[in-house]
């Protein structure tokens, strides 16, 4: 899957942040982020940001000038939407770090639908970037920082934090 575009939009009515992924053949995926997910998924994707051997500057240091840009609207013409147009409300998540050194995190909803997203190391920063600006404007309150104080525990019989339920 080629990705065109990513958004994070804030939902004030739902309390959640939605994901938009768009790909290069007009196909659309929305993914629901409730505040607890993000709250619990925050620091497996600062172990994930850790992890990034490109020699770019730390996301915290960035200026907001220096950072990609996102001030084109999110187009949908034409869209297909494979999972439906409801967005998936993710409930689980799966963590792996590829061999030729991207990124792969699969969304769940329960045992119903899942969603595989695959980043390159620029594309997670931005991701990052985006759900702490998303989180921001939701006025969620959460403590968001990318160095990652302690790697997360690894869940029982597991050598690696692959998995947040």
């Amino acid at each position: 899957m080629q990705i065109r575009q990513l958004q994070i939009a804030n939902d004030h009515l739902q309390d959640r942040l939605v994901l938009r992924v768009a790909t290069q053949a007009d196909e659309e995926y929305r993914v629901w982020l409730t505040r607890r997910f993000l709250r619990e998924l925050w620091p497996h994707l600062a172990a994930l940001l850790g992890k990034v051997t490109t020699p770019a500057p730390a996301m915290a240091e960035i200026e907001v000038a220096e950072q990609p840009s996102f001030e084109q609207p999110f187009s949908d013409d034409n869209a297909t939407y494979p999972l439906g147009s409801s967005p998936l409300l993710t409930s689980e998540i799966k963590f792996d770090t590829l061999s030729d050194g991207n990124f792969s995190l699969t969304f769940r909803e329960g045992r119903e639908r899942s969603f595989q997203l695959c980043l390159p190391p620029d594309l997670l920063q931005a991701l990052c970037a985006m759900l702490r600006a998303g989180a921001e404007q939701a006025q969620w309150n959460l403590a968001l920082d990318y160095a990652a104080p302690t790697e997360p525990a690894p869940a029982p019989g597991n050598s690696r934090p692959s998995r947040l339920h």
